[in-house]
């Protein structure tokens, strides 16, 4: 039995061609390797834990993963009662199957209710339907899955009356006690819907939960009769009938190729998987619907273009390959002191096309920005987390937590300090506000112009000032004007301001002034960064030498570290070399570990990270392991900022 279950009537509604690459080893997905997605499934499964303390009669629904037929047997057995809980209950009609957390029986009256790692503000009364009567895109994947789900069970029990409901993580209540996320510990091995290990049994245990039920019934049925078509030309029942036949029938639907169902396609594969013999299902697509070639396959196309381009006219017109367009596609915008969006798009499509690997950057004008900066220049970066189970009391879900920084600071005769660093691992601290004193003290000794990289440390130290003002603190008034001085309030601020050293970012320079091939649209700084080092004639000098022998600091990294390492005729990414976490580690010390990770060399993988080091049960060995990996993972985001820079100081 290969029935449609939800995860696959999930995968088509986002891409009906997907259904016939699924679940082929011969086939990328880039969405299994994704550390970020892991962290989020881990966060979902300890939500989906503590939903259940909410139903202690409730009796889980033990059958294998694959084992349909056992499932729907035991869910039928259980629901000869008139009353009964359970936990991940089946359903099946006519090859379709789906599996619910948590269904209420109650005499003739069903609740399914799914549980999900997603924020709700109840105060919101357009959060799931917004003011024009259309579902609101953040929540489709959610409610279609849902309608999927009752529309399956009803079919299963026609005798009996559904009611369809979500559980969420409600924004407006707070953890009654600490190490709430901990309390929820998913083990290295065994099934993540049964194994958890549990410190509490019973709500009264951690006070009360921040989850909240939710009645969506109503919507749901809305979709199932058709008022909120997901499809133009194609109802509901349709798309379930279209979906099931191609995926037990392992057929390619040939579903029109949309521009941004393409552009984000999870299977896509690099020159080298494709070289190791794995295949690519979005070159297959393309194959079958545009006639494409190995030629178009190794020209640039508009999936590449950067800085939010808005493909879908273009893609309309058939016209997917970059030297298929023209500058009137762009509707460019001057700007006077800088490069807009659209005239660095078109600058991009120009290069690519031309194959001119040449830097594009307006040198004088970045020259001067440089110029007004005040020396030393602190270069900063933040690892923060944000969990549907909050660390401490008194917190709400997916409230921000600081844990760590790294400062690099330049000096105006050109060394370069790894000056300070902060991290905080300690189980069931909130480390906000110790952050922010750390960060002070890092930075107020002098007056030097202060760097980050996107809005994201902004941002927190927005939130940090929220939670500074709804606290105690002794030293609250003080960190608030600190804080304050060296950020900007964000549009979401009752209060305005713009602190006399608000943080500079560095991304916005690049977008402004630079524009480098090698960074195929890209403006993150892992693309910036490999792009600069292979640009870099100062650089390339610089970093093939030793830290220690280039009037160069770190608190991580040995004297005899070097950061440019050639392979072929380019340099490595840095971020490819930091070490693995229990490199020299015996087979025995591994099976050991309860973290269960290799490396950190990514966001995702640092939240993790800090996640796994709240578990108190934690050997000290394994947590200094970890530790190391953060402060590695974070220092080498400063340097990389620092090489920018110094590549625009230095070659332009």
């Amino acid at each position: 039995m290969k029935p449609l279950t939800k995860s696959r009537f999930k995968l088509g509604l986002e891409c009906p061609n997907k259904l016939y690459y699924t679940s082929k080893d011969e086939y990328v997905n880039n969405k299994q390797e994704d550390s970020f997605l892991k962290a989020l499934a881990q966060g979902g499964f300890q939500v989906e834990e503590l939903a259940r303390l909410s139903y202690p009669s409730g009796i889980f629904v033990d059958a294998e993963h694959y084992d349909y037929e056992g499932a729907l047997k035991i869910t039928t057995d259980h629901f000869k009662q008139r009353e009964v809980v359970l936990f991940e209950a089946a359903f099946g009609y006519d090859n379709l199957f789906v599996r619910t957390d948590i269904v209420v029986k109650k005499g003739d009256k069903v609740q399914l209710i799914e549980v999900k790692a997603k924020s709700f503000d109840p105060s919101d009364s357009y959060c799931f339907v917004g003011k024009k009567g259309g579902i609101v895109a953040s929540w489709k994947p959610y409610l279609y899955d849902l309608a999927y789900q009752k529309y399956v069970a009803q079919k299963n029990y026609p005798e009996l009356t559904f009611i369809a409901k979500l559980m969420m993580a409600d924004k407006t209540k707070t953890a009654k006690v600490d190490g709430l996320n901990q309390m929820f510990r998913i083990p290295a091995y065994g099934d993540p819907r049964k194994d958890i290990i549990k410190k509490v049994q019973t709500i009264e245990e951690i006070g009360d939960t921040v989850l909240t039920e939710v009645n969506v019934d109503d919507i749901v049925n809305d979709i199932i009769n058709n008022q909120h078509k997901y499809f133009e030309g194609i109802s509901f029942e349709e798309t379930i009938v279209m979906f099931r036949d191609a995926y037990i029938g392992d057929k390619y639907i040939n579903w029109p190729a949309a521009y941004s169902n393409c552009k984000k396609c999870e299977f896509k594969a690099s020159d080298e998987q494709l070289a190791s013999g794995l295949r690519s299902g979005y070159r297959e697509c393309f194959s079958k619907q545009f006639a494409w070639g190995e030629i178009e396959f190794l020209k640039p196309n508009i999936f590449e273009i950067g800085g939010g381009f808005r493909g879908e006219k273009v893609f309309a017109d058939n016209r997917i390959l970059m030297d298929e367009l023209i500058e009137d596609d762009f509707k460019i915008k001057v700007e006077p002191s800088g490069i807009s969006s659209s005239e660095r798009q078109w600058i991009q499509v120009e290069k690519a096309v031309k194959q001119d690997w040449s830097i594009h950057a307006l040198t004088a004008e970045l020259k001067t920005e440089i110029s007004q900066w005040e020396y030393p220049l602190h270069f900063i970066d933040f690892e923060t987390s944000a969990v549907a189970l909050p660390f401490t009391q008194g917190r709400r879900p997916y409230e921000q937590v600081a844990f760590q920084f790294s400062i690099h600071t330049v000096y105006e005769d050109g060394s370069v300090d790894h000056s300070a660093e902060y991290i905080n691992d300690a189980v069931g601290e909130f480390p906000n506000f110790h952050f922010a004193r750390a960060l002070k003290e890092a930075l107020q000794k002098d007056e030097g112009s202060i760097f980050r990289y996107a809005d994201h440390e902004n941002t927190i130290v927005n939130a940090i000032i929220s939670q500074l003002e709804a606290s105690n603190e002794p030293d609250r008034d003080e960190l608030i004007e600190f804080l304050k001085l060296i950020s900007h309030s964000t549009s979401s601020s009752a209060v305005k301001w713009c602190g006399d050293r608000d943080m500079i970012d560095l991304l916005a320079i690049v977008k402004r002034y630079y524009y480098n091939p090698l960074m195929k649209g890209s403006n993150s700084i892992k693309f910036v960064l490999p792009a600069v080092i292979n640009s870099s004639e100062y650089l390339a000098k610089k970093y093939v030498k030793p830290i220690g022998a280039i009037d160069l600091t770190s608190r991580n990294f040995e004297s005899d570290h070097i950061w440019f390492q050639s392979e072929g005729a380019q340099f490595v990414n840095p971020y490819k070399l930091l070490p693995g976490l229990f490199d020299g580690w015996t087979a025995d010390q591994l099976d050991s570990a309860i973290s269960e990770m290799d490396s950190i060399a990514d966001g995702g993988a640092a939240l993790t990270a800090y996640s796994k080091l709240q578990f108190t049960e934690m050997p000290e060995e394994e947590r200094e392991k970890l530790k190391v990996g953060l402060l590695k993972y974070c220092e080498l985001d400063t340097l990389a900022m620092v090489m920018i820079f110094e590549h625009f100081r230095e070659d332009l």
